[in-house]
């Protein structure tokens, strides 16, 4: 015996219940597995390390999802500008709001935050069933559909099944998807610091020599770091005291924000670019980092997956409006073709852009802060990065251009 659903949706972090949600607005019959139902309430400190920079495509997309009232009232933190700096160079980009109709380049949020909103969301979708805690153990497909065997022996059988499981997708290896990438002998290392010198809402990135480190502004004062730094390093710095990690770090920001005041939690992340060889599977779609990860310079690792989760949602929801099958597999085509694409450029951007920053002779590193220079002086190609960055661009999910898709 088993239970069937139309859609079923493996993983509940911000891709898979953005999918959830967006299916459930729609009517669709959804069950949602995960690992543990997530926290929806928790001390004010620590704030949470794992944070996002979301475009206006991902807030217009949160709005319509009816998620955005509960992550404001958690708390985000909107940043109206942006200044990035070459550190051997003294190549400078800034980015300002006050150039686009705009009142915000984007919100810097907890992971926790949008999460926990979504969550709030599917409670209230009488067609969405979130079911915890489940752990995907097999999966068995035929004409009709996937069924899904977990480790406690259930069985729930779809039309259709999402894989929102991360970057070691369970689901992936099941279905015998295989991914090309590499890693970067890198390590993100992250926390949360306060600072001499006010934020000023902007996002700061200084380009060093083992990569770049971003200060992110946070609606409370403080900021959230990502630092990118050789594997071997990060570790060393995850292993130093406060104090001196705070030197290190002070030393690195040559002194944009001043005085490194404190630091919360610290901890290392491996930076890889890996990319599902098929985003679709039988019966089965990828989406998120199930699909592609890339690297964080850009921050665009979020939004690329909730454009995932947009455009799935909007594909299934037309075909089931035209009473078609969602076992067919016209519907996984228009999916890849729709977001493989946008994401290898923008994956590839990102990994020609470390690369290109990693160089370390003094010749590149004069053209590269030559080039940064020319596009901070010249608008037009300025406000094509803007709205590249802000998510602006052509061939977007209804979602994310703010209207409804059901």
């Amino acid at each position: 015996m088993h239970e069937r659903y139309e859609v079923i949706v493996v993983g509940g972090g911000m891709v898979g219940a953005a999918v959830a949600c967006a299916l459930g607005h729609g009517g669709v019959r959804v069950a949602l597995l995960d690992k543990a139902e997530p926290l929806r309430q928790w001390p004010e400190e620590p704030l949470d390390i794992r944070v996002s920079a979301l475009t206006r495509a991902s807030r217009l997309m949160l709005e319509q999802l009816g998620a955005w009232p509960g992550m404001a009232r958690r708390g985000v933190s909107a940043y109206r500008e942006m200044r990035v700096f070459d550190a051997r160079a003294g190549g400078e980009l800034h980015f300002d709001c006050a150039d686009t109709e705009y009142n915000e380049l984007g919100h810097i949020v907890e992971n926790r935050v949008t999460v926990a909103a979504l969550w709030d969301v599917l409670d209230t979708l009488d067609s969405v069933d979130c079911i915890t805690p489940a752990q995907v153990a097999g999966i068995e497909t035929d004409t009709e559909g996937a069924r899904l065997r977990l480790d406690d022996g259930r069985v729930f059988a779809a039309d259709l099944v999402i894989a929102a499981d991360g970057n070691d997708s369970a689901l992936r290896k099941l279905a015998g998807i295989g991914v090309t990438g590499w890693d970067y002998g890198q390590h993100g290392l992250v926390a949360t610091v306060s600072t001499e010198l006010s934020h000023r809402a902007t996002a700061w990135q200084r380009f060093l020599d083992e990569g770049p480190l971003a200060f992110l502004p946070l609606a409370n004062g403080q900021c959230s770091i990502v630092w990118t730094l050789r594997s071997e390093t990060a570790k060393a710095h995850l292993a130093l005291s406060d104090a001196d990690f705070l030197q290190a770090l002070e030393e690195a920001s040559a002194g944009l924000l001043g005085k490194m005041l404190g630091v919360g939690p610290r901890a290392a992340f491996p930076l890889r670019f890996q990319y599902a060889n098929s985003y679709t599977g039988e019966h089965l779609a990828l989406v998120g980092d199930a699909a592609h990860v890339m690297h964080p310079l850009a921050g665009q690792g979020a939004n690329a997956g909730l454009l995932d989760a947009a455009a799935i949602a909007e594909i299934v929801l037309e075909t089931r409006r035209e009473q078609r099958s969602l076992a067919g597999r016209g519907l996984l085509r228009r999916y890849e073709r729709w977001r493989k694409g946008d994401n290898l450029i923008m994956m590839g951007s990102m990994d020609v852009l470390n690369k290109a920053f990693g160089i370390q002779s003094s010749e590149v590193a004069g053209l590269r802060s030559a080039g940064m220079s020319w596009i901070n002086r010249t608008a037009l190609l300025k406000n094509i990065f803007n709205r590249y960055a802000m998510g602006q661009r052509d061939d977007l999910p209804t979602l994310a251009q703010g209207k409804p898709c059901w």
